[in-house]
C-alpha cells in the first residue's frame, strides 16, 4: 500500500526565499530523521511564504502507511511559523 499526501502551507515570517528555505529544510530533515517517509518540496518552490509539501509512505497494508503519515502531518503542525492549510491524501 502506498500512501501520499500532499500538504500546502504558509510560513507568515518569512521575508525571502532563504529564510522560506530554511524553515522548509528544518522541517523536512526532521522527518526524515523521525519517520519512515519521504518528503520533498513540490510546488511555490519561487513564493517567499507558501509551499506544497508532499509525503509518501510505503508499506504492506494501509494501516502503517497511514500511521507514519499521520505522524509526519502532525510533526509538521509542531512547528509554530508553519500552518497547514490545504491536505490531500491517496491512497494507491
Amino acid at each position: 500500500m502506498v500512501g501520499l499526501a500532499r500538504c500546502e502551507c504558509i510560513i507568515y515570517d518569512a521575508g525571502s526565499l532563504k529564510d522560506k528555505r530554511a524553515v522548509l529544510q528544518r522541517i523536512m530533515t526532521r522527518i526524515r530523521q523521525r519517520l519512515n517517509v519521504s518528503v520533498s518540496e513540490v510546488d511555490y518552490q519561487d513564493a517567499w511564504q507558501r509551499t506544497a509539501i508532499a509525503l509518501a509512505a510505503v508499506a504492506s497494508s494501509k494501516v502503517p502507511a497511514e500511521k507514519e503519515i499521520q505522524n509526519a502531518l502532525k510533526l509538521i503542525d509542531s512547528f509554530p511559523e508553519i500552518e497547514r492549510t490545504i491536505t490531500d491524501i491517496e491512497w494507491l
